[in-house]
């Protein structure tokens, strides 16, 4: 699992290299240029799908992150919330999985209750 979590973040360290200069400051994927109205628009749109799709990045790359400094401190493979062992069919599945299926399924409710 260390291996797949390490390769994992090292891709999503080369896919957010070059993008971002820091955590707020980001390169445009299109220069915003006087354009037309429309070709404005479209413009402002693909760059905020990128900076969703950088931001997204960022969130997995903690995933990592935190699952690499969980096999560190001998807790890997332990539900954040409960404690009980994440299933190995899960961790096989998404190796940064932080809860096991029961806790994650209440934190999914939970959240759709919520919307």
């Amino acid at each position: 699992m260390q291996a797949a979590l390490e390769q994992r973040k090292l891709t999503l360290l080369q896919q957010l290299a070059g993008r971002m200069d820091g955590e707020l400051a980001r390169v445009p994927a299109v220069e915003e240029i006087e354009t037309s109205p429309a070709d404005s628009a479209s413009n402002r749109t693909l760059n905020q799908l990128e900076l969703e799709a950088d931001e997204h990045k960022q969130a997995q790359l903690s995933s990592v992150r935190h699952a690499l400094a969980k096999i560190e401190d001998g807790s890997y493979g332990l539900c954040d919330n409960c404690g009980n062992e994440i299933p190995f069919s899960r961790l096989n599945a998404r190796p940064e999985a932080p809860l096991c299926i029961a806790c994650q399924t209440r934190l999914e409710k939970a959240t759709a209750a919520l919307r």
